[in-house]
């Protein structure tokens, strides 16, 4: 009896912890093979269709195999609250994809200091395919802990296996914050603006029950009803008995947050050209000052000549 309660209890666990697994990954993960599209795009635009900014810093240029930050801000007023799929308000989540070079990574733990380590706790970093460690996603997490978030990155090496290629290189970064307008089969979401589809008057509202939301009938000038669905969450601004044309809001727009791209570039500096380079300029720095010393010197020999 015990036994079979134990193993009932290990079914329900792993079932929820798969559904929540499956339920963590970005959407764009899903229905696209590579998150940038030919126009330079970032498929998460396609869901998330409002705008806000986001910013990308990075170094300007880094040597072969050390680690070095790439820092993503995402900024909102924190006072302000999303609508979440249950009608319900809550504060918003953020989420990032980083499109780096090929050969660039996400830093193992064992190479990062205590210090980059703080910065990264709570944060899950995942490829956005398996064969692709060079795109990362990271998110959603909550807005209010993590509106700049660092990306730890481990630049290539011949040690790593592989050629190495120097040079300059653009990085690629979408950020996002709150919910998205529409879901990757088409369908809207509760966190956008629903719009009637027909010409009419509105002949009644009617809630509906344990879902939530609102069925609006429309009548039409031939008599005809139109059933409008509205889920839970946007506010009504129509009324019964009121005339209504298509395309003409039904609700407000409850969304608050956006989606917003950048991108930098990064060099990834060759070590013997830094050398190559420090020798020659102090070359150039040793010759110059014996040529002011040997013109010191001929100066000095002149005058004991004129002296003599």
């Amino acid at each position: 009896m015990y036994l079979n309660k134990f193993i009932t209890f290990i079914l329900r666990l792993i079932f929820a912890l798969r559904s929540y697994s499956e339920a963590y990954p970005i959407f764009a993960q899903q229905n696209y093979k590579t998150p940038r599209e030919a126009n330079g795009r970032i498929v998460c635009a396609n869901c998330h269709l409002a705008q806000g900014p986001v910013q990308l810093d990075l170094p300007q240029a880094v040597l072969p195999g050390i680690v070095f930050e790439a820092k993503v801000r995402i900024p909102y007023d924190l006072s302000i609250t999303q609508l979440l799929g249950n009608g319900k308000r809550s504060g918003l989540n953020v989420g990032a994809v980083l499109i780096l070079p090929d050969g660039f990574q996400l830093a193992p733990t064992d190479r990062l200091s205590p210090k980059e380590k703080a910065k990264v706790r709570g944060l899950y970093f995942q490829p956005y395919r398996r064969r692709q460690p060079n795109i990362l996603v990271v998110g959603p997490v909550p807005g209010k802990t993590y509106q700049e978030i660092t990306f730890p990155i481990l630049a290539p090496s011949s040690e790593q296996g592989g050629k190495v290629s120097y040079g300059k290189y653009a990085v690629y970064l979408g950020g996002n914050r709150g919910r998205g307008q529409v879901y990757p089969d088409g369908s809207k979401s509760n966190n956008t603006l629903y719009a009637c589809t027909t010409n009419g008057v509105i002949n009644d509202i009617l809630p509906v029950p344990k879902k939530g939301g609102y069925q609006i009938i429309v009548e039409t000038k031939d008599g005809n009803r139109v059933t409008e669905e509205v889920p839970p969450g946007p506010k009504l601004i129509v009324k019964v008995g009121q005339t209504i044309r298509a395309e003409e809001p039904l609700t407000n727009n409850p969304n608050v947050g956006g989606f917003g791209q950048a991108e930098d570039e990064i060099v990834l500096q060759c070590p013997e050209r830094i050398q190559g380079l420090l020798f020659f300029f102090t070359t150039v720095f040793i010759t110059q000052v014996l040529l002011v010393l040997k013109k010191k010197q001929f100066e000095k020999f002149q005058l004991a000549e004129i002296d003599f």
